[in-house]
């Protein structure tokens, strides 16, 4: 692969069996935490024809890869220019944290639609420690790394939906979505 090229393999068509509710609770109640972000209208989104794609992410290269994905799913739903940025530099934080703090995951991208809006979801899943302090994580300016904790926050303003379900010691998924106008 040269420099440039895109390795992510683009989305794929496929049915849905499970569409994934607007919440979901991968920890027992008293052990999870749940921040829900900004949303859009509150009406329910299903899957746009099940398209789909899952990207590793368990070393830097791997957040090219995510980062790539994400760019070719924004133009695939067309969004405009400003959005697609918003929503690659939401990926980027979400899979970097995932990677960072929560020792790798899974990011998965899915196309969705709600009535004639069409939207991009994506699901970053980590199984490290957790975070402890939700509303601490979500204050601009905190960080538990190097970086100037502007990431989770930052993520969440920059998407419509925003969901995080996080509980110490079962890691952390984050589902995202941003809708077309």
């Amino acid at each position: 692969m040269r420099p440039g090229d895109d390795p992510s393999p683009g989305l794929v068509a496929m049915e849905d069996p499970h569409p994934r509710p607007a919440a979901v609770e991968d920890h027992p109640p008293q052990a999870a935490a749940t921040r829900l972000g900004p949303t859009h209208s509150g009406q329910a989104a299903e899957t746009a024809g099940g398209s789909a794609s899952r990207h590793p992410i368990r070393s830097e290269e791997h957040l090219l890869t995510a980062r790539h994905a994400v760019r070719a799913a924004t133009l695939d739903v067309g969004f405009t220019l400003v959005d697609q940025t918003r929503v690659v530099t939401a990926a980027s934080e979400l899979v970097r944290n995932a990677y960072i703090h929560g020792g790798g995951g899974t990011l998965t991208i899915e196309v969705v639609r709600r009535a004639d809006v069409r939207g991009l979801r994506l699901t970053v899943t980590d199984h490290g420690p957790g975070i402890s302090d939700l509303d601490a994580a979500f204050t601009d300016g905190y960080t538990t790394g190097p970086g100037l904790g502007h990431g989770l926050g930052g993520a969440r303003r920059l998407m419509d939906d925003f969901h995080i379900h996080t509980a110490e010691g079962h890691g952390t998924t984050v589902i995202a979505t941003r809708w077309t106008s």
